[in-house]
């Protein structure tokens, strides 16, 4: 692998991952209304990684090709991301955290993973990226097989995201803790993130939709 392009590629990596959105608000979320916010930085850890296989295994080149699909799974990821942002928003009166807190059930652990896998996983835009973005960083020259070199840099960017998402939860936590009116805002404010991004992406979809339909 060529050296400059991974130093270059671990730069653009940072700077995204480092970019606040959906992954930030999700994991804010959890380090506020969680006992432990791992399973939601795991989550979401995930669903890069399930975007890293389909890359190295060529799929996502192929379902970014395929007509109509990705409208489908953008409209589907809008759809995911209302529901998760509404459920946000009504536990924004009790997001708060002690050390005092009760442990979180496994379940609630799970669904958390789970919940983290599908806001990162579901997301078509994190396909674009590993699509349009990792290619851009492979070198023909190299020993390495193209796929090899694909998925290196693929989970290269997991574990830098999830470094970065577990500083976020992190801090949040740690400067909000404290502060339960903050905490209330701040837990409200990803909520409505979520929730305006999904309406965004439906919008992207639909609205072209309703024009040619009006014509």
């Amino acid at each position: 692998m060529n050296p400059q392009l991974f130093l270059a590629f671990l730069f653009v990596s940072v700077s995204l991952a480092c970019t606040p959105g959906l992954d930030w608000a999700y994991s804010i979320s959890a380090g506020l209304r969680q006992r432990s916010f791992v399973p939601a930085v795991a989550g979401l850890c995930s669903g890069y990684v399930i975007h890293t296989l389909l890359m190295a295994a060529g799929l996502a080149a192929l379902l970014a090709g395929v007509p109509g699909l990705l409208g489908w799974l953008t409209i589907a990821g809008a759809a995911y991301l209302l529901w998760l942002g509404a459920g946000t928003m009504r536990s924004w009166r009790d997001a708060s955290f002690s050390a005092e807190a009760g442990v979180v059930p496994s379940g609630t652990q799970l669904r958390t993973f789970l919940q983290g896998m599908g806001t990162s996983g579901i997301n078509p835009k994190g396909l674009l990226f590993f699509v349009a973005l990792v290619p851009q960083f492979v070198s023909p020259e190299a020993a390495l097989p193209i796929p090899v070199q694909s998925g290196l840099l693929g989970l290269t960017f997991v574990v830098l995201a999830g470094l970065i998402y577990t500083g976020v939860a992190l801090a949040s936590r740690k400067l909000l803790a404290s502060r339960p009116g903050a905490a209330r805002a701040v837990t409200l404010v990803s909520g409505i993130i979520m929730v305006g991004l999904g309406l965004v992406l439906l919008a992207e979809q639909l609205l072209p939709l309703l024009s040619r339909a009006a014509v």
